[in-house]
């Protein structure tokens, strides 16, 4: 029997262009990380001031220019579409970044089996999938068990920051962190550093009114 999919992600069925293609296949040795053991994250950021975790950086535009803009910190990216990898990279090497690396896995895999206790400042979590019809919602990555499994990687005064242009879905999050001990915080300004994506905006064009939230863990 197959196992049911219970991802918390969508994978798109567009496919990656040629230059997509090309600086996936060019730029992975760079970027990539194909981990097998729990990662020394000093190792890949020997110089920064902070780690920064990104879950789902979509086609990468957003992620890139907030790496360009903060090259203290490192940045370590997870994302299992290939041809947003692909423009993430090429945009990366546009900009000479050396801070930012990618692994290419479902985030909780990755945050389970490879990413050390007490090793990240702060988790960005931009615009995830919102699963809005009834049946799905038990897809949302915003889960108690999902706080459970970030927590203890977050650093002291650590903490994850959350957009989402879904207000059904604001409300979930606000519930789900409510009833949490492990975190304390809520809705914010949205920050100077955080780019309007083309995903952005075109929710935006359409009417969405896009929240944003900061919880430290407790």
């Amino acid at each position: 029997m197959e196992r049911p999919d219970n991802r918390s992600y969508k994978l798109r069925g567009a496919r990656a262009t040629p230059a997509q293609e090309a600086a996936y296949v060019e730029l992975w040795d760079r970027y990539g990380i194909v981990p097998n053991d729990i990662l020394n994250l000093t190792e890949f950021f020997p110089t920064s001031k902070r780690i920064i975790m990104e879950i789902g950086t979509g086609m990468g535009e957003a992620t890139a220019q907030i790496v360009k803009e903060d090259p203290e910190t490192g940045f370590i990216a997870v994302e299992v579409h290939k041809p947003g990898i692909g423009a993430l990279m090429n945009m990366a090497s546009k900009n000479e970044s050396e801070n930012l690396r990618i692994i290419e896995e479902d985030a909780h895999l990755v945050l389970q089996h490879w990413i050390p206790d007490t090793s990240i400042d702060a988790i960005h979590l931009y615009f995830p999938d919102p699963w809005p019809k009834n049946p799905h919602k038990k897809r949302r990555i915003v889960q108690n068990p999902f706080l459970e499994l970030i927590a203890p990687k977050l650093k002291e005064g650590g903490y994850i920051h959350i957009a989402t242009d879904w207000f059904e879905y604001g409300t979930w999050i606000q519930g789900v962190f409510a009833n949490s001990t492990l975190f304390t915080g809520g809705v914010i300004e949205r920050p100077v550093f955080r780019p309007i994506s083309k995903f952005e905006g075109q929710g935006i064009r359409k009417g969405h009114v896009v929240t944003d939230f900061r919880y430290f863990k407790n």
